[in-house]
């Protein structure tokens, strides 16, 4: 089974994971295109999910609350943070357009101990990782110290030319405080559109060992592995990262050839 799975280009869901597409146990995630006035539910009844307003503006409706005009950029690659509704277990949510937008929709287990919460930009972490040509831009939506169940959220914009989830790393061990396992998807966006990415996904010993070209809109499903992505020069990139596991913590481990540009870079 490939890890890549191709966006839809027309229609209102673009791509969609799901533990039993996927052959995993936790990260499930959808993304959908709406124009004005367009619809759609989100409804888990044994899952929590976070819904993230990509770009354009919606209203949801959830858990007997209303928030109005969410969202806070036209593009996933302005400078800005988005907003997100995070929704526990048994709560329906409706998403209406007030103008075109895209949504993504993370969801992880949960047992429902966490009310529905507005997240709003000033309340995301923004951070630059990396040097050189493999700096990149960070918006932590819902980190490991956040509240939530299961779910982490976060999302990166890659420039042109760059790497980026470099040097490799991985999250497929349960081995705290050393590292973690982690389930993970990656969704893609080119900027232009018409533009493409790299990513490897492999492990150690190459019983895992796949490299995509990934368009904009597709989705990789990283089950184990270190999985670094690279972008072309012309094209900048972005990417929401859902990840989950048996414990809500991120730790990884780099791939031991390349830790060598670490030590370098701290020079």
């Amino acid at each position: 089974m490939t890890l890549l799975v191709k966006a839809a280009r027309e229609g209102q869901t673009i791509a969609r994971v799901t533990p039993d597409t996927a052959g995993w146990r936790y990260v499930g995630f959808a993304a959908y295109r709406l124009e004005a006035d367009e619809v759609v539910y989100v409804s888990e009844p044994d899952r929590e999910s976070c819904i993230v307003v990509l770009s354009g503006a919606v209203d949801i409706d959830a858990g007997g609350e209303r928030w109005s005009s969410l969202g806070s950029r036209d593009s996933v690659f302005e400078d800005a943070a988005p907003y997100a509704l995070y929704v526990p277990p048994g709560v329906k949510a409706t998403v209406r357009a007030k103008r075109n937008a895209e949504v993504g929709v993370a969801s992880a287990p949960a047992k429902g101990t966490l009310p529905v919460r507005l997240i709003e930009p000033a309340q995301m972490k923004r951070s630059t990782r990396g040097k050189g040509a493999n700096t990149r831009y960070v918006c932590d939506i819902l980190p490991q110290d956040a509240p939530a169940e299961s779910l982490l959220v976060v999302e990166v914009r890659t420039p042109s030319g760059h790497s980026s989830s470099y040097p490799p790393h991985k999250h497929d061990a349960d081995r705290l405080p050393q590292e973690s396992a982690l389930e993970e998807t990656y969704y893609h966006r080119l900027n232009p559109p018409q533009g493409f990415a790299f990513q490897r996904v492999y492990t150690d010993a190459r019983d895992l060992d796949e490299t995509m070209a990934v368009e904009n809109h597709d989705v990789v499903m990283v089950p184990r592995g270190y999985h670094p992505v690279v972008v072309p020069y012309g094209y900048d990139s972005y990417y929401l990262n859902v990840m989950a596991g048996p414990t809500r913590e991120w730790h990884f481990h780099n791939d031991p050839a390349h830790e060598w540009i670490i030590e370098r870079d701290a020079k």
